[in-house]
C-alpha cells in the first residue's frame, strides 16, 4: 500500500513594503504605543486591501496534481505554518525580495526532516547562491515539470535539480484551480494570466530575463472558459496578471470582445500606447475594465532611453492617458524618479514637472517610485560596475523591494544630498488627504478603491519620507 505524501506550497511574503510596508527603522527604536499599533493596523489594511491576492504560480503548481500526492496551500500573510501536521516536502517560491525569510524558514523546515523544494525569480536567475539551502531547486518556469518533482517525491528519488529548458507552450490547456485556497482570505482570487513573456528590454525589469522576449499566448477559448469556472466560485473583480496586456493588440481585443458577455470588472497592466488604440481601447472599456496599471516611467525621453525603454514618447503620454480615462478607465501612473538623465532643472524642478503632469493627466493614483536595481537586472549589473551600489553586489538581501523607503544607489547627476530632499518634497505635495479626496471624486469608476488606494498611500509615502531623511542624516 502507498502511503499518501503530503506536500505545502508557501507564499512568503517580501521582507518589506509591496505585502504591508513597515518602517526601516531598527526595532529596537522607542515609538509611542499609538504608533505602533497605527502602524500594525494599516500594514494590515494594506496586505488584505492593497496586495492580497493569491500568487498564480502556486496555484498553477497546486492544480497539478499526482496520485499519491496531496497539496496544501499556506499563505504566511494570512496565517502560522501548520507545523502541527506531518509533511513530507515544502515548496516554497523564491522572490527577490523574500531572499532572507526564504532561506531562513527552509532551514527551520529541513531542521524537522521535511523536504524542501525551492523555486520562483530569484532561485531560476541565482541558483548556486541556492543550492545549499534546499534538497531541490527548479528552476524556469514550473508548469511542466512540478508533476514529475511529485513523482519522485512518491519514489523516495528527489532529484537536486529540476531545469526547464525550453519555455513552456501555453496553447496547451492547463486547468488552474483554486481549490487549495481559502477564498476568503483574499480581496479576490480571480487571477488571471493570458500571456507570458515581454517584447520590451526595460532594464530596471526582469519579466523579460524570466519569461523571455517572444509573447507566448493561452488559447482564447482556455481563457473564457477559466473566466466562466472562476466565476463559479467568486464573482469579484478580476485581476489579468499579463505584463503588458496591450503587447499583442489583435489578441488582446478578440478576447476582451469575447468576454463582453461575462460581465465582469477587471484591472490590468497596459502602455500608454492604449491611448492611440481607439478599437482596442473600446474592447477593454466595454469588456469592464476598470483600471490600467501604467509603467511612465520618466516624463523625458532622454531618461527612459537611458533604460531601454523605449515604447512611450514623452510627447504623447499626456493625450494617451486623457484618452484612456476618456473611456472610463482609471489610471494608476507608475513614475521612477531618480533615472540615469533625471536632472532637478529639466524641464524645470524635477519635482514640480511630475507634479504638474498628474494633474494636467488627472492620473487617478499616481505611484512614485525609486529606481530599484534588482539583482539579475541589466541595472544592477552595470550599476555594480560603475561603482554606484550603495551596498555589495554580492549581498542580494540589501536590495529586498522596500516602499521608497531606501536610496540602494547613486544617482548619476543628481547628488544624494540633493536627491532626497527633492523626491520628499515632491511625495509630501503629492500624497495629501485633500489630494486624495480631489482624485477619488474626479475618478472615471471605482471611487471608494482609488480614494482607499491614495490614503494608504499618504501613509506609506510619509513612512517612506522618515526613513529617507534618516537615511540622509546617517551620510552625515
Amino acid at each position: 500500500m502507498v502511503v499518501e505524501k503530503k506536500v505545502l506550497l508557501i507564499f512568503i511574503q517580501a521582507d518589506s513594503g509591496v505585502d504591508g510596508a513597515a518602517s526601516l527603522e531598527d526595532a529596537s527604536a522607542k515609538r509611542s504605543l499609538f504608533s505602533s499599533l497605527k502602524e500594525t493596523a494599516l500594514s494590515n489594511i494594506i496586505r488584505r486591501a492593497q496586495f492580497a491576492i493569491p500568487p498564480l504560480a502556486l496555484m498553477i503548481l497546486s492544480s497539478q496534481k499526482v496520485a499519491g500526492v496531496s497539496q496544501t496551500f499556506c499563505d504566511l500573510r494570512f496565517e502560522k505554518l501548520p507545523l502541527d501536521q506531518h509533511w513530507d516536502m515544502a515548496g516554497i517560491s523564491v522572490q527577490t525580495g523574500a531572499v532572507r525569510p526564504a532561506f531562513e524558514l527552509a532551514h527551520a523546515l529541513r531542521s524537522r526532516g521535511i523536504k524542501v523544494v525551492l523555486g520562483g525569480p530569484y532561485v531560476s536567475i541565482f541558483p548556486d547562491q541556492c543550492r545549499d539551502h534546499a534538497d531541490a531547486l527548479v528552476i524556469g518556469e514550473a508548469d511542466d515539470i512540478w508533476r514529475e518533482v511529485q513523482e519522485d517525491l512518491l519514489a523516495g528519488a528527489l532529484k537536486p535539480e529540476y531545469r526547464v529548458d525550453t519555455f513552456p507552450d501555453l496553447s496547451i490547456e492547463r486547468v488552474v484551480d483554486k481549490g487549495a485556497l481559502d477564498i476568503k482570505s483574499y480581496f479576490t482570487t480571480n487571477v488571471v494570466q493570458t500571456t507570458r513573456g515581454c517584447p520590451f528590454s526595460c532594464d530596471f525589469c526582469n519579466v523579460h530575463v524570466m519569461n523571455g522576449h517572444r509573447l507566448r499566448h493561452r488559447t482564447i477559448p482556455a481563457v473564457l472558459r477559466e473566466v466562466e469556472t472562476f466565476l463559479k466560485e467568486d464573482k469579484r473583480i478580476f485581476f489579468f496578471l499579463d505584463d503588458t496586456i496591450n503587447a499583442d493588440e489583435e489578441y488582446a481585443e478578440q478576447l476582451f470582445r469575447e468576454l463582453e458577455p461575462f460581465k465582469i470588472k477587471w484591472v490590468g497592466q497596459a502602455t500608454t500606447a492604449l491611448g492611440e488604440k481607439p478599437r482596442l481601447l473600446n474592447a477593454f472599456a466595454r469588456s469592464g475594465c476598470g483600471a490600467l496599471l501604467i509603467g511612465i516611467e520618466s516624463l523625458t525621453d532622454g531618461s527612459n532611453h537611458a533604460h531601454k525603454k523605449f515604447h512611450n514618447p514623452a510627447a504623447r503620454q499626456v493625450e494617451c492617458i486623457k484618452h484612456i480615462r476618456q473611456a472610463g478607465i482609471c489610471v494608476y501612473g507608475s513614475f521612477i524618479y531618480g533615472l540615469d538623465e533625471d536632472t532637478l532643472e529639466l524641464p524645470a524642478k524635477l519635482e514640480a514637472f511630475i507634479e504638474a503632469f498628474i494633474e494636467e493627466t488627472g492620473v487617478d493614483v499616481p505611484g512614485i517610485n525609486l529606481l530599484r536595481p534588482i539583482p539579475g537586472t541589466g541595472v544592477f549589473n552595470r550599476l555594480a560596475d560603475e561603482g554606484r551600489l550603495l551596498h555589495s553586489p554580492d549581498d542580494h538581501d540589501a536590495f529586498k523591494f522596500s516602499w521608497g523607503q531606501e536610496m540602494l544607489y547613486k544617482p548619476l547627476r543628481i547628488p544624494l544630498q540633493e536627491f532626497i530632499p527633492s523626491y520628499t518634497a515632491l511625495t509630501s505635495h503629492v500624497f495629501t488627504v485633500q489630494n486624495a479626496v480631489k482624485r477619488a471624486a474626479r475618478a472615471p469608476r471605482l471611487r471608494s478603491a482609488v480614494l482607499m488606494f491614495n490614503l494608504l498611500y499618504v501613509h506609506m509615502y510619509g513612512m517612506a519620507r522618515k526613513d529617507l531623511l534618516r537615511q540622509l542624516r546617517g551620510m552625515g
